[in-house]
């Protein structure tokens, strides 16, 4: 007869080669959080979090951020203002240099 590990048992779907990988999932979410969220959470704040709480703030913090970059990029749509480091010169566009409208002198001592 073939005694089992308590490890070996998958009831709740972790095995031993996926629950390295499902700790690293969470501690890369923990990560994220604490991170974006600028101060707002610390590590052991959402750690303890109900796992329901951390997945809603995780979701909230990554739509933020995704509707913040979508919005960068129509408002940089209309502007071309990229350049090709590999051929700098093709579409700087001119800068005019406009000298100061008032004058200094070096205090004399």
């Amino acid at each position: 007869m073939m005694q089992h590990s308590p490890l070996d048992l998958t009831f709740f779907g972790l095995t031993p080669n996926n629950a390295s990988q499902h700790r690293i999932n969470i501690f890369n979410i923990i990560h994220e959080i604490v991170f974006n969220g600028k101060g707002g959470y610390d590590w052991h704040t959402v750690y303890n979090m109900p796992i329901w709480l951390r997945k809603f703030t995780f979701k909230k913090l990554k739509s933020f951020y995704d509707e913040r970059e979508e919005a960068q990029k129509k408002a940089t749509r209309g502007n071309n203002t990229q350049i090709d480091l590999n051929n700098p010169k093709s579409k700087v566009p001119p800068k005019t240099i406009q000298p100061p409208s008032y004058v200094t002198k070096r205090s004399k001592k």
